[in-house]
């Protein structure tokens, strides 16, 4: 099963997020399949690739709560049929 989830980055108590597809047995930092985003929460900044993200979100993969709540904020599940995703 593939999530789309935050891979830390950055220097210590400077975080900041690349939001990557993995498959869910991987670690944190482990080998994505690919990158579709990334996310500053002190800058508050976020890019987002929507095509990618849809791409995914399409095949069945499932966002986490963080990437749930970024992706919601950026309006991206407004593309979505309500049908093809469970935002539990």
């Amino acid at each position: 099963m593939v999530k789309l989830r935050l891979k830390r980055c950055g220097r210590k108590k400077r975080a900041t997020y690349q939001i990557v597809a993995i498959d869910v047995r991987s670690r944190r930092e482990g080998r994505d399949l690919r990158k579709v985003g990334f996310y500053d929460p002190i800058k508050k900044q976020t890019y987002l690739n929507v095509s990618a993200i849809l791409y995914f979100l399409e095949r069945g993969a499932q966002p986490t709560e963080t990437v749930r709540d970024i992706l919601k904020k950026s309006e991206v599940f407004n593309e979505l049929c309500p049908n093809q995703i469970k935002l539990n």
